[in-house]
């Protein structure tokens, strides 16, 4: 459903029947988001809802506005990139395919808030069309169209090559006399130290053009959680645009590609935008790109989940639209990637062809429901720390409750529903209490379930986490 009727909600945390025989999750003191059925056994009367993207101010409007755009921050420092043309007005329809792709660069904008862009004169290039200087890197050809940097978080990871990217794509009918001149087709891998000096890390493409097409952001990063780099590369199949995913231990060298799961019945995902949510690495964010041919707008974005290590996108919020009011135009409609903008305390930005939108922190979905109380049931888990806190939104009149179970599906002493105290308000890491004072420690590493009861609220994520823990 493309929007939630807005009447009363209950959400409570209500233990499910449980088999013994279940295998109980792990979830140690990792933040989840409500964003898949990971943790859900049960609804009733609830559902999970998508948040969509909201307008930012325009007075905020990033300096960048072009194409297959990445946002970073380092430090304190946000740097946007993004495709630029030395000849402005230029198509490969008109102008032919190699000139229009030899003309294409790289941009640089950067921040100290990720609201206000200035563009840095990096004195690399002298490009008529761009006197401020802000060119980060020219002349590689078809690198350039899709050019898309990232920060290796790998431990111990070469300080000279503590930004890497890959950018690149497939000759196809345009091959032999343009592989004569410019090398393979495929992605290929650049590094740099400062995320303004790149340089190749070697003269073949680390990825093979007979692996795909690239021909739209391709995206990499090193996940903490799989402990290796990821890619997601576009790739075709029979006929349709898709995501395929390959892994690699040294960013050098990668394994065969998969083709991910989860692509609706007739359906071209155009960019993917893959990256681990940086508070919860462990699942992945993908405000991907359905393209829609002979349409106007002809793009629409929508949010894809997966999992680390997963194979396939989850599609809980199958195909409503995380980007709202999507603009009419030729497969215009992307958001720039981007691991979590945090541009407030609560506040997360992202990016679309020059304009910001914003999200609540955490907030990309969450437990919802409408009418009579609703009910969430979790599978059985075990966890880690000695407190629960929920990132949560109560309306007037509402309130959010917990009570914890154990394996035959009965409320565990001290924890039950009648002995929580209800959240109500707003908070990003509300406490979850109990009259009772029992000690939730006492729990860990004991396989128990939850029972959710929201009234007219949202649950967006919740963590178990130790009491000295900032």
């Amino acid at each position: 459903m493309k929007s939630c009727l807005k009447l009363c909600l209950i959400l409570s945390v209500v233990c499910p029947v449980l088999s013994r025989g279940e295998e109980s999750l792990e979830i140690g003191s990792r933040r989840e988001l409500f964003v898949d059925r990971y943790l859900i056994a049960e609804m009733r009367g609830a559902e999970l809802k998508l948040n969509p993207l909201s307008p930012a101010a325009p007075s905020s409007q990033p300096a960048l506005a072009g194409h297959y755009a990445t946002v970073l921050r380092d430090g304190d420092t946000f740097r946007q990139y993004c495709r630029g043309d030395k000849i402005a007005g230029l198509h490969w329809r008109t102008d032919g395919w190699e000139t229009y792709h030899a003309a294409e660069l790289t941009l640089l904008a950067e921040s100290l808030d990720g609201i206000v862009w200035r563009k840095p004169d990096l004195g690399r290039y002298e490009i008529e069309r761009y006197p401020h200087g802000n060119v980060v890197l020219a002349d590689k050809f078809l690198v350039n169209h899709n050019f898309t940097p990232m920060i290796d978080t790998k431990p111990g990871v070469d300080t000279r090559q503590r930004y890497k990217a890959i950018g690149g794509g497939s000759y196809r009918q345009h091959g032999a006399t343009l592989r004569l001149k410019y090398g393979d087709g495929g992605l290929y891998a650049f590094c740099s130290p400062d995320g303004v000096h790149w340089d190749r890390l070697r003269d073949e493409p680390i990825i093979p053009e007979n692996w795909g097409s690239f021909d739209s952001q391709n995206v990499a990063f090193y996940s903490p959680a799989e402990a290796q780099y990821v890619c997601y590369f576009r790739t075709f199949e029979k006929g349709f645009r898709t995501v395929s995913r390959s892994t690699s231990r040294d960013f050098m060298t990668w394994t065969e590609p998969m083709m991910m799961r989860g692509r609706m019945e007739k359906e071209h995902l155009y960019t993917s935008g893959v990256h681990p949510y940086f508070r919860a690495p462990h699942i992945y964010i993908a405000p991907a790109t359905w393209y829609l041919p002979g349409e106007n707008p002809n793009t629409r974005v929508v949010l894809l989940t997966s999992r680390a290590g997963s194979d396939a996108f989850d599609r809980t919020f199958g195909r409503e639209e995380f980007l709202p009011n999507a603009a009419a135009g030729n497969r215009t409609n992307y958001i720039a990637w981007t691991n979590g903008v945090r541009t407030g305390l609560r506040e997360l930005s992202f990016y679309s062809l020059g304009t910001r939108f914003t999200l609540r922190l955490d907030g990309f979905g969450s437990l919802h429901a409408d009418g009579s109380d609703g009910q969430a049931i979790t599978r059985p888990f075990t966890f880690s720390g000695d407190r629960l806190t929920l990132n949560y939104s109560a309306r007037v009149g509402g309130s959010v409750r917990v009570e914890i179970c154990d394996l035959d599906d009965e409320p565990i002493e001290g924890f039950s529903l009648e002995q929580c105290v209800p959240l109500v308000g707003d908070e990003i890491d509300g406490r979850v209490r109990w009259k009772s004072g029992a000690e939730l420690g006492d729990l860990a590493g004991r396989a128990v379930s939850l029972r959710f009861v929201v009234r007219l609220a949202d649950v967006f994520a919740m963590q178990f986490s130790d009491e000295n823990e900032d």
